[in-house]
């Protein structure tokens, strides 16, 4: 491990094979949270799958903030991430039942799993730039929190809830007090990795979409008009959030972050643009997958509150999750994402009426059209600033 040969810290390098193959296994995880908000679509339902998708979050953005610090393609790296794979595949199916009798498989994998990112972590130190410090200091509460994660496992009902709730607690913390120490950052990895997690999401709409597809076919043997009409507006609904990500915030952001010749300075934009406001971005889409698949089900029928505010509260965190993002690298208000979530908020509780077909393909209407204002006023004032310079 000592010999492993680093990348200059100024290097950038794309991410590699071996950590796409261990986001396989948040696919699996996704759909359990998918699955834990349809059956109980309650806010004790929605509070538990918060929970579950933030304590999941952690080991992610732990090995991503490792591999960022160690090239990928060197072989005991790619060894540590194949055995975290492997530890993650128990950890994704105990997900649903993580509050029932899945809690000790679900938190022993997930502390395996932190405990090789911090080992790979302690990797990503070079004669010129020796960050064992700041490496120690953030794996110190670490260790705290994840011996609360697994003691509380072990517990039952809010003795447990205490427990995990404290665990996120405890890592914040820790976030909050690694901001001020010096980190480095490969800007393209980080973008890159973090626009990943967000298509494994917007995979896990593809398979929401999907199940009453074969549910039509096993029963009927054929799809009615109505179900290929809601499964074109929930591919539409799934290309204009790929849509309003990749096309300007994504490139954007990992501009902003490139520009950064400040180890203290990308340290705390990495934590603030990627590891905190890309966790409601995921997290909306896996709350509106949820809310896709039941009107997927039954696309003539009107839609339950349960769910309209699951797709609302969704969207929602997806844009103001993309919005803090670009306030935070550019002081830009992305404002149309944000009136556009209003107006879908009141489209939603308003329309209670509607069928869910008729819902999905207004709410997609209005996507589109606020992603056309916010371009062309984007594009309005770059031409203003290039007439002007």
């Amino acid at each position: 491990m000592r010999e492993i040969e680093l990348p200059p810290i100024t290097e950038d390098f794309t991410a590699d094979p071996v950590e796409l193959f261990f986001d396989l296994a948040y696919v699996f995880a996704f759909s359990q949270l998918v699955a834990l908000l349809i059956r109980e679509p309650t806010w004790a339902g929605v509070g538990k799958a918060a929970l579950l998708f933030a304590l999941l979050w952690l080991p992610w953005q732990q090995l991503t903030w490792a591999a960022n610090a160690v090239s990928g393609n060197g072989r005991p790296v790619r060894a540590l991430f194949l055995v975290a794979t492997v530890i993650s595949i128990p950890m994704a199916a105990s997900t649903s039942t993580a509050f029932a009798g899945g809690g000790p498989v679900f938190a022993i994998a997930l502390t395996g799993i932190m405990v090789i990112g911090f080992r790979m972590r302690t990797l990503g130190t070079t004669e010129d730039f020796d960050f064992r410090g700041a490496v120690y200091m953030w794996i110190a509460p670490n260790v705290v929190a994840i011996s609360v994660l697994v003691a509380g496992s072990f517990f039952d009902g809010t003795v447990r809830l205490g427990f995990w709730l404290t665990t996120v607690a405890i890592v914040m913390w820790a976030m909050i007090r690694a901001g001020d120490n010096e980190w480095g950052v490969r800007a393209g990895h980080f973008a890159e990795r973090h626009g990943l997690i967000i298509i494994v999401a917007l995979g896990e709409v593809i398979v929401a979409i999907g199940i009453p597809v074969v549910a039509a076919l096993e029963k009927d043997g054929g799809l009615s008009a109505a179900t290929i009409s809601v499964l074109l507006a929930a591919g539409g609904f799934a290309g204009v959030l790929w849509w309003s990500y990749f096309d300007r915030p994504g490139p954007g952001l990992e501009f902003a972050a490139s520009r950064l010749d400040d180890a203290d300075r990308s340290g705390q934009f990495a934590r603030d643009v990627y590891t905190w406001a890309h966790a409601p971005v995921v997290a909306g889409v896996i709350l509106a997958a949820a809310a896709l698949e039941e009107i997927a089900l039954h696309p003539r029928d009107a839609v339950h509150l349960e769910f309209r505010a699951m797709l609302a509260g969704g969207l929602f965190l997806f844009l103001a999750g993309v919005y803090g993002a670009v306030w935070r690298a550019f002081r830009a208000h992305a404002r149309e994402r944000l009136v556009g979530a209003v107006v879908i908020a009141g489209i939603v509780f308003i329309g209670g009426s509607l069928e869910g077909l008729n819902l999905l393909t207004i709410i997609v209407a209005v996507m589109f059209v606020v992603l056309v204002i916010e371009n062309r006023r984007v594009e309005r004032a770059r031409a203003l600033a290039a007439a002007g310079g």
